[in-house]
């Protein structure tokens, strides 16, 4: 069941959500009913590709995946390759289990993602381009799969002899968490084994079958249409200095209304929270922000404002752009360790910090919660996280000690109690004797 899309404040602008907002948009006619493929007109029919991707740049658009690297950089470095071919990828693989955002998109809006591919392709000169979409997402294959037939049936894609051709494939893959990650994917749509490449080449440069290639999220792509329809002014007016526009972020935990909001960048968490959220129930501990790599933060940093570089430096990260409200009857460390268990549990086994590194990092957390802690241990999960991120080829293993770190420097009594004196403040993991001591 999809989760509902949540009202933000009222001078919030809508710009993935513009169409979707009010329901799904069911077929190629309400698309166009709300403006669909009229940016895609316009950009093949008054301007070059050179244009389009100027505009692209001088938008500010960054990459709604998570890294948040910006979008026309990425495109300028593919078209300045002198190989003759050229791939777009759109990744909707969404690895996170709990995020819905991507998948919400691609249901409710896909002729809005479709011609955000269409026009990626037109600017980077690509003949043929892919939806990556999990095969655990069967309603927006269906609806893509759709979207496409219906965009090639009114001549906007498909083979042409008088002006570009495009072919757009909707791709179902399997795999894990480790899938959503862009290297990853690539090797997975040509049927190699989900491992992460290293960087540099980046795939602008040697991609999809070893071909320049532009691969962004869904969410980056869908904002291209409105980008090219109302200009790069009206795109970069919104959202913060670091990060114009605008993006989607899934509410749930305890927050009064679970759901979907759409919300500028620059947004504080608070603002998000008690806005499309409507609060929290119970009494506030935490908040979660980025998913199974995310961090944990306190009451006191709820006015961080939602930017790649302000979430980073609080010790969170953009991620899967899920919020996950906690109450005080969550203990903290069980759940870094479950999240960290899971990271384990999805890693690729290519690298040493990827095949050992975030299992240590689970055993460390699971000492911790099961009152087995030994002196230096918090030191020692410190040095593990430092290396590995020095030594990580994906962004899961550079961020897998997210969760726990974030636990030991914003809520340090409850990771203390649990490390040094076998309590859990929470009531979650007790009881915990101490290692060595009869229980």
């Amino acid at each position: 069941m999809s989760l509902p899309i949540l009202k933000g404040a009222g001078d919030w602008p809508q710009v993935l959500l513009a169409r979707a907002a009010e329901g799904p948009v069911e077929d190629l006619a309400m698309a166009q009913a709300g403006g669909a493929w009229k940016a895609f007109e316009r950009a093949t029919d008054e301007l070059s590709p050179e244009a389009v991707i100027h505009t692209v740049t001088e938008s500010g658009l960054r990459g709604l995946g998570g890294a948040g690297y910006p979008t026309g950089s990425k495109w300028r470095d593919c078209v300045s390759q002198p190989d003759p071919v050229h791939y777009v990828v759109a990744n909707g693989f969404e690895a996170d289990p709990g995020a819905q955002l991507d998948r919400a998109l691609m249901e409710r809006d896909p002729h809005l993602v479709v011609e955000g591919v269409a026009i990626a392709a037109w600017a980077v000169g690509a003949e043929r381009a892919i939806i990556a979409v999990s095969s655990s997402a069967p309603v927006a294959v269906e609806r893509l799969n759709s979207a496409v037939d219906e965009a090639e049936e009114a001549g906007y894609i498909g083979r042409s002899t008088d002006g570009p051709s495009l072919e757009i494939e909707v791709r179902e893959l399997s795999g894990s968490f480790m899938v959503g990650e862009e290297t990853v994917l690539l090797r997975a749509i040509e049927g190699k084994r989900a491992q992460p490449d290293q960087r540099p080449p980046y795939p602008s440069r040697s991609g999809l079958w070893g071909k320049p290639t532009v691969i962004n999220n869904v969410k980056t792509l869908a904002a291209v249409p409105w980008i090219v329809g109302n200009g790069a002014g009206a795109f970069s007016s919104l959202g913060g200095a670091e990060s114009p526009g605008t993006t989607l972020v899934q509410l749930g935990g305890s927050v009064k209304q679970p759901g979907i909001a759409e919300v500028p960048f620059g947004a504080t968490l608070k603002e998000i929270i008690d806005g499309p959220g409507g609060g929290t129930k119970g009494k506030f501990k935490a908040v979660l922000v980025g998913g199974p790599t995310g961090g944990f933060l306190p009451q006191d940093a709820l006015d961080t404002p939602l930017s790649y570089e302000a979430l980073r430096e609080a010790g969170a990260v953009g991620g899967s752009s899920t919020l996950l409200t906690i109450d005080e009857s969550t203990c903290l460390i069980d759940m870094a360790t479950l999240m960290t268990r899971f990271l384990s549990f999805s890693a690729s086994g290519k690298t040493i910090p990827d095949r050992i590194g975030i299992k240590r990092l689970a055993e460390l957390g699971s000492a911790m919660s099961s009152g087995h802690a030994r002196p230096g241990d918090a030191q020692l999960l410190t040095d593990l996280a430092a290396d590995m991120r020095a030594a990580a080829l994906s962004g899961l293993e550079a961020d897998a000690g997210n969760p726990l770190l974030s636990v030991m420097r914003y809520f340090a009594p409850e990771f203390e109690a649990h490390a040094e004196r076998g309590e859990c403040p929470a009531g979650v993991c007790q009881p915990i004797p101490l290692a060595g001591v009869p229980s």
